[in-house]
């Protein structure tokens, strides 16, 4: 028992230290936090939306949009090969989950099974021979990789798009099969946040048919090849509709950079193409001048400038009828990167700031009382072996908060309730420990020898006390969600925490006890 080796003194006191170091931030200025680099032990504990207050947002990722695209993809593949070997079809389009398309000539039907077939790897191909009607659908493995991977993606462009308005702590997180979680701590009022979210920002250049009248087209006479689309927000004497190309000449996926500027006085947004995307930029240009360009944004057009000249640099300016905050908040879009399929928000909460200010010192509270009550017991019930189990316990405290600095895990309002249960289950395996000491001093051991064997007896119901617990944090984790998680993180780092501080730190302060006073008895 006085055998305490130094390698495991360097443990306690290094421990100990990198959590005080850990946790002393929670008590310094926020200042200061903010100025320490990400690396280095100067981050505070987060705190969640039922604390600090903000918004929560559930929204729902219209996967089967991204179904349909694929298919409008297949359609056009489908229709350039098809003419490129001049055989004749009929009816080609979307319907319900599949293409449809009908083969004129019967004697075609094994070529354009060929081609059909070639389109995409990722298809399957029906073709009746009698009649020549040809059926394309998705295999299921390429609808299921599709709806992962559009899910995945939007999840990292709202990140990326809340990232950009300066929300601190953001929680983002994937629920269920096609939604997502979004909590913002510290924001009051979402119309903002959910007006970026709403848009898809897809952003696409299209020519302008103008050989097609916008009056034609708005009674339904739209030439095959061309769209008609709205005017995002026409000005005086600007048109209301544009006839433009099916042909996406560059797509906005090609962009590397948008920022908002002024040109003549006026806001307007600057932006910049990949390698790839300067070389399209620059052929359509140079094939086009004196032609109106369309600059197309979730289908609706934001600008129509005609090109004066080839612009080969990769660079250009989006013009409109632009504010400061409408031009900042498209080129945050551009940045982000277009959504692959439109969100739709389906459940909204907002947490005052004053409801989580109440939670706050309702818990500090709690916590208080907890702690006085804790430690009165032990002194009243174990003496000076009681004392030594509250210097642990509040070692215990330092190290949770050191942990959850360290891991930059988001304290919630079930987070402090269970770091108030850690406090109270902190001392369970000194109160172990010390139950066994006093049974074997009544069994006439001497007082090293009982100590030496308290500890060594109470360390496997300690280990099993602590393991049936912790794994219950762990399928709390696992199984639960929002604040269960927070509940599970606190609980569990408060088991080790405290595991460590009983058989650890109490005991090498017994041991030093014991080597300086030699007692005759033990005053437990």
């Amino acid at each position: 028992m006085l055998h305490f080796p130094p390698w495991k003194i360097a443990i306690v006191l290094l421990v100990c230290l990198i959590g005080l170091v850990y946790a002393a931030p929670n008590a310094i200025d926020a200042d200061y936090s903010d100025r320490v680099p990400d690396f280095a032990p100067g981050k505070k504990v987060s705190l969640g939306l039922d604390l600090q207050g903000g918004s929560y947002l559930l929204l729902k990722v219209e996967l089967d949009v991204v179904i349909a695209e694929r298919l409008e993809s297949i359609v056009d593949a489908a229709r350039q090969a098809l003419r490129r070997e001049r055989i004749g079809y009929r009816g080609l389009g979307v319907a319900g989950e599949r293409v449809e398309v009908g083969i004129r000539d019967v004697a075609d039907v094994p070529r354009a099974r060929e081609i059909l077939q070639g389109l995409d790897q990722e298809t399957v191909v029906e073709l009746d021979e009698a009649s020549g009607r040809a059926a394309i659908t998705l295999t299921e493995t390429a609808i299921v990789d599709a709806r992962a991977a559009a899910l995945q993606q939007s999840i990292e462009i709202v990140r990326r798009r809340i990232d950009e308005t300066g929300v601190r702590e953001p929680t983002i997180q994937r629920q269920g099969q096609d939604r997502i979680l979004v909590q913002l701590p510290g924001v009051d009022d979402p119309d903002r946040i959910k007006a970026l979210l709403g848009q898809t920002a897809r952003m696409v250049f299209r020519m302008v048919d103008i050989t097609a009248p916008v009056d034609s087209a708005l009674a339904g006479r739209v030439p095959p090849g061309s769209l008609l689309l709205q005017a995002a927000d026409p000005g005086p004497g600007e048109p209301g509709h544009y006839v433009v190309r099916r042909r996406v000449e560059v797509s906005g996926e090609n962009l590397v950079d948008a920022q908002p500027t002024f040109q003549d006085g006026q806001p307007v947004v600057s932006f910049r193409f990949d390698t790839l995307g300067a070389k399209r930029f620059g052929r359509t240009t140079s094939d086009h001048v004196g032609e109106p360009f369309a600059i197309v944004l979730d289908d609706k057009v934001i600008s129509a400038p005609v090109i004066r000249e080839p612009i080969l640099g990769g660079t250009g300016i989006i013009s409109g009828n632009f504010t400061v905050k409408s031009a900042n908040d498209l080129a945050l879009l551009l940045r982000a990167g277009a959504l692959p399929a439109p969100l739709v928000v389906l459940e909204e909460r907002t947490v005052g700031p004053g409801l989580g200010a109440d939670s706050i010192a309702a818990g500090k509270v709690a916590s208080v009382i907890g702690l006085v009550m804790v430690v009165a017991f032990m002194v009243v019930a174990y003496g000076l072996f009681g004392l030594f189990a509250n210097v642990a316990l509040l070692f215990n405290i330092t190290l949770i908060l050191g942990v959850l600095s360290a891991l930059q895990a988001t304290l919630t309002l079930p987070g402090i309730a269970g770091i108030v249960l850690t406090i109270g289950m902190a001392v369970d395996a000194n109160v172990l420990i010390f139950e066994r000491i006093r049974e074997e001093m009544r069994l006439g051991r001497t007082p090293i020898s009982a100590i030496d064997a308290g500890y060594k007896r109470a360390l496997t119901t300690i280990i099993d006390s602590n393991l049936t617990t912790l794994l219950a944090a762990i399928c709390l984790y696992a199984f639960g969600s929002g604040p269960i998680k927070g509940f599970a993180v606190t609980l569990a780092v408060g088991i080790m925490t405290s595991m460590f501080t009983a058989i650890m730190v109490t005991r090498f302060m017994v041991v030093l006890w014991l080597r300086r006073r030699r007692p005759a008895a033990v005053p437990i």
